[in-house]
């Protein structure tokens, strides 16, 4: 995008503000991680000492934290529905997974994505060795754990009727991930009041 995503407007809105507009939809306590000081405005900012990606905000963020679970979202996803949160955050309290993920069309999403505090060793180690792709730490800390990663499909959510989108969205367009002026363009077209 040439520029910090989190600060891209979208409907007139930086994608920050739209990804702590739908973690508040969810009753979860919102915060930044590694986002500069022009979004202090937004929420509480963490401090990613790291600085090393998405990863190493995560890993600053689980180590800020005594929670049991963390929900974690990027900015680029503002068409995800806050009820698909809440279904992870009940699996994972539930079955207790380190790691708790959706997936839509048979294929996992890495985010949103629901961490047990027991993953934060694992995924440090993965942010020493420099393995700084997100779903990789997160394979890697589910098995030095002995467990799996646990993926919930949104389908069968939909299906329950667990999971709605407020707009009606297709499941697919949940996961629009915004990396390009035309992905922009696109959220854009589907958050306007005529697009159903």
């Amino acid at each position: 995008m040439g520029t910090d995503k989190a600060r891209v407007p979208l409907n007139g809105q930086p994608l920050a503000a739209h990804a702590l507009a739908i973690l508040r939809r969810a009753g979860v306590p919102a915060a930044l991680a590694g986002g500069d000081s022009s979004l202090a405005t937004l929420a509480p900012l963490i401090e990613d000492r790291f600085n090393l990606g998405p990863l190493g905000g995560i890993c600053a963020a689980l180590a800020s934290t005594n929670a049991d679970f963390s929900l974690f979202l990027p900015v680029d996803l503002p068409l995800l529905p806050n009820s698909l949160l809440n279904c992870l955050l009940r699996h994972a309290a539930i079955t207790q997974a380190p790691i708790t993920l959706a997936s839509v069309s048979g294929f996992s999403q890495t985010f949103p994505a629901v961490l047990h505090h027991s993953a934060l060793p694992a995924l440090e180690r993965e942010l020493e060795a420099r393995r700084l792709g997100c779903f990789s730490a997160f394979q890697a800390a589910s098995a030095a754990l002995g467990a799996q990663v646990s993926v919930l499909p949104v389908e069968i959510l939909l299906q329950c009727g667990q999971v709605v989108h407020p707009r009606s969205l297709p499941a697919a367009w949940w996961f629009l991930n915004i990396n390009t002026p035309a992905d922009l363009d696109c959220a854009q077209l589907r958050t306007q009041p005529h697009f159903a």
